[in-house]
């Protein structure tokens, strides 16, 4: 396994600096039911704010990834080639041997302390979920929000955990002083297909009680519905049941997003397509000939699908009304939130 000179992507030379190195690793197995089978590498990041390449399609950059594989173990995750950084397997490797960067909350908080930090946005959940059941036992997410809080540092948060609710307080207090965003990840709704594309995540209807519990308490918060998986889950009567679901659920915006396969998880998605549904595989290879991305006609088809479904359910409103309700938050008195007629924040 390689540790040495580890980076957050693909390195580019001698030039990129070590995110920790051998002798800070700590190898670990726990022999109850929901990590059996699990090997987590606790090691003590050098860095832990992490700068998008400027190549990326992310409308973000900067990061904060806690972990490094992940125990969700969707089998279309883009994120699986990153185990090959460490000599790791992309398949079930990147879904049992989990990096724990287990110095992450006090290493945030010096770096936002620095003077050379301004204060940007910082988007977590974006390569692995940092509430996948690893978090239950190292709780790394408290503090991390809590240093964004202190430094009143703007943050989103993308998950298709339920524990983010454990940490619901410390949310509402970071949204009085800096934006947060929050969305939850529900691509469709039928539990055959989840049972065995997303096997290690919560049911989507428990996802989107989460999205219920969190605009319950004032937080609002947006749905990404991804992926739309071809021919398995964007037939129209299912957008339809899923973005009508997630209306339902109290989602302040929904953003479709295609299937798609980068190297490294295309490999393992295909395997699992040809075990589960052969007759498919031939239609993959022809939508997705050109690359990791569905064509531009399907990708189009399938937002414009959504978009027109959100209008009828009358999902909104719109980021830009959700940021300015947000600094109307932090501007106006104080008062109690719990109080009739209380203002309400919305998280995007």
């Amino acid at each position: 396994m390689r540790w040495e000179n580890l980076s957050d992507g693909p390195r580019r030379g001698t030039a990129d600096a070590a995110l920790f190195g051998a002798d800070a690793v700590t190898t670990r197995t726990f022999d109850t039911p929901e990590f059996r089978g699990i090997t987590f590498h606790e090691i003590r990041a050098r860095t832990i704010v992490n700068r998008v390449p400027g190549a990326s399609r992310m409308p973000f950059e900067w990061t904060v990834n806690p972990y490094r594989g992940c125990t969700h173990a969707c089998v279309y995750c883009f994120a699986r080639k990153t185990h090959s950084y460490l000599d790791l397997d992309t398949g079930l490797g990147f879904d049992s041997q989990i990096v724990v960067k287990v110095n992450a909350p006090d290493l945030l908080r010096r770096q936002l302390a620095s003077p050379r930090w301004h204060g940007d946005h910082i988007a977590m959940g974006t390569n692995v979920d940092c509430y996948q059941r690893a978090e239950g036992r190292y709780r790394l997410m408290p503090g991390i929000i809590e240093a964004l809080r202190d430094h009143a540092n703007p943050f989103s948060i993308l998950t298709k955990g339920t524990l983010i609710l454990r940490d619901l307080d410390l949310l509402r207090q970071a949204a009085t002083v800096t934006d947060v965003g929050i969305s939850v990840s529900v691509g469709f709704l039928d539990e055959t297909l989840w049972r065995t594309v997303e096997p290690g995540t919560p049911a989507p209807g428990r996802r989107l009680e989460v999205v219920r519990t969190l605009t319950g308490h004032g937080i609002g918060c947006g749905v990404l519905m991804a992926p739309a998986i071809p021919f398995l889950g964007d037939h129209p009567d299912q957008l339809r049941a899923t973005v009508r679901a997630i209306a339902g659920a109290g989602a302040t915006s929904v953003t479709p997003l295609v299937l798609h396969l980068r190297p490294g998880a295309r490999e393992w998605f295909m395997e699992w397509l040809g075990h589960h549904h052969p007759h498919l595989v031939r239609r993959y290879e022809r939508l997705y000939a050109e690359g990791a991305y569905a064509p531009k006609w399907y990708q189009r088809r399938i937002t414009r699908q959504v978009h027109e479904l959100a209008e009828e359910f009358g999902i909104g409103p719109t980021r830009a009304v959700g940021a300015r309700r947000a600094r109307a938050l932090r501007e106006a008195p104080q008062e109690d939130a719990s109080a009739p007629g209380a203002t309400q924040l919305t998280l995007l």
